[in-house]
């Protein structure tokens, strides 16, 4: 991580200054959630990918919680082929080492 790519990484991030969070998870720039906002920065700046992006039908979306969310969010359209990024995809990419653990 060079001093350039840092900048050009900081650069990316400011387009998303202001942006409302996206409860949604849509894979637009209107809205933006957490993991989808590190995903953009370092594959926008880098070129990398962090984590691999699935579809919302990848997840295991049978448990009650879920269920209830997903209908209080999308009622009976739940947008299924949507492309995600998900904190756990990001958190067990190859590409990121430990720097420090407590």
């Amino acid at each position: 991580m060079t001093a350039k790519i840092l900048q050009k990484m900081k650069k990316e991030g400011e387009k998303f200054k202001g942006k409302n969070y996206d409860l949604a998870f849509e894979w637009s720039d209107d809205k933006i959630y957490c993991s989808e906002l590190i995903w953009k920065i370092y594959q926008r700046s880098t070129g990398i990918e962090i984590g691999k992006l699935e579809k919302l039908s990848n997840f295991d979306l049978t448990n009650e919680a879920v269920k209830q969310k997903m209908k209080e969010r999308y009622g009976d359209k739940i947008p299924t082929e949507e492309i995600v990024i998900s904190p756990a995809a990001i958190f067990d990419s190859e590409l990121l080492t430990t720097v420090k653990e407590n």
